[in-house]
């Protein structure tokens, strides 16, 4: 699997501060899917230089990571692009709100409310966008717990990444550490809306994501179902009609059954 076959197929995305070198290697082995080396939110505006040395120091021999960089109109943001440009690395793009034309394989943050409105042309020639509910509920004045009130803007960017052709979008974070039913609740809704990763803040999160990403026991038992008794054509089975949108779903599920992925 090529590296941006992986961000593609990739459920868990862990953030590592940028100055802190120490958690690279433990973010490696910690069972994510990628990890996201932070030069934005997660290091102070005094530390930005050295954490952009740290990363160089880390993509020289561990290129395959994902680098979010400063956004666009910072003092930073040039710094980090040329930086990234000598590595084989991913580029994350905070606040996106048009496309972003760059060699490397692009992660578009969309965390505004003009981002979710350029969705398409955003996402058009990048892996996946990501979502950033903080950033979007701070602009729109709203709880970002609050899921009728981002509810829309979560499902434009669904709908946004099926209509430019690319893989299904990452959620936000989950902001509390200590509640684990809280992060399986929000990846439940997320799965439902069509998000098929998360964006992580803590190791301890990983592996939760991951279960709760996984099919159910009766998805599974559904899907062996539908594609046994697949044809040619459209078929009644259980008093249903199954026809080929239907036949692809149950791959889907099955896919993720044999193929679980990256790193598990």
């Amino acid at each position: 699997m090529t590296f941006r076959e992986k961000i593609a197929h990739a459920q868990t995305f862990l953030f590592v501060p940028g100055d802190r070198p120490e958690r690279f290697a433990k973010a490696v082995n910690s069972g994510a899917d990628v990890i996201i080396l932070d030069l934005e939110d997660a290091v102070a505006d005094d530390q930005k230089n050295d954490a952009r040395e740290a990363v160089a120091d880390w993509l020289t021999d561990s290129p395959h990571a994902v680098v979010r960089i400063n956004a666009a109109g910072t003092s930073w943001h040039r710094e980090d692009l040329a930086m990234i440009s000598a590595f084989d690395c991913a580029v994350m793009v905070p606040k996106s709100e048009e496309p972003f034309v760059c060699m490397l394989p692009v992660i578009p943050l969309i965390e505004t409310a003009a981002g979710i409105l350029n969705a398409v042309e955003i996402c058009r020639g990048t892996m996946r966008p990501a979502f950033g509910s903080i950033d979007l509920a701070a602009q729109l004045r709203v709880d970002p717990d609050d899921r009728d009130a981002l509810a829309t803007a979560r499902s434009t960017l669904v709908l946004a990444a099926a209509a430019a052709g690319v893989a299904a979008p990452i959620d936000g974070v989950t902001t509390a550490l200590s509640d684990s039913g809280r992060l399986a609740d929000d990846v439940h809704y997320a799965r439902r809306l069509g998000f098929t990763g998360k964006l992580c803040i803590h190791p301890s999160q990983i592996a939760p994501v991951h279960h709760t990403l996984a099919p159910t026991a009766a998805e599974i038992t559904w899907a062996e179902r539908i594609v046994g008794a697949a044809g040619g054509g459209a078929i009644a089975l259980d008093g249903s009609m199954v026809d080929k949108p239907v036949i692809e779903r149950a791959r889907r599920i099955l896919g993720l059954v044999t193929e679980p992925g990256l790193g598990r």
